[in-house]
């Protein structure tokens, strides 16, 4: 399971609204996508058949969309963060840290 949560640390609050899609990293291939609610996060991909197995793959978040309606300037228009699958059984949780000029993040659990 892959899921993901947004915090606007310039805020303090989360990010709701960003549009995240889920890339097979090898071929560049989306394989799913949702949008953060009201808490910033996303917990399903709509994969349809598609099964996550061993092997590289890409969050695209699309963010500037999100700081435009906070009439804010950012230097991101999307953040692409690439990892790796090496026990399709387990959670991966990838939250993304962001503000404006800058963003990080981290393996969750």
């Amino acid at each position: 399971m892959i899921s993901t949560h947004i915090l606007d640390t310039n805020r303090g609050k989360p990010a709701s609204g960003i549009q995240v899609k889920l890339f097979d990293a090898n071929n560049h291939t989306l394989i799913g996508q949702g949008i953060t609610d009201t808490d910033g996060r996303l917990k399903d991909f709509s994969l349809g058949e598609h099964v996550i197995t061993e092997g590289a793959y890409q969050l695209e978040y699309d963010i500037l969309p999100y700081f435009k309606a906070l009439k804010q300037d950012t230097f991101f228009p999307k953040v692409c963060l690439q990892f790796y699958i090496a026990n399709a059984h387990e959670h991966y949780h990838i939250p993304l840290l962001m503000s404006p000029y800058a963003y990080s993040t981290y393996r969750g659990s």
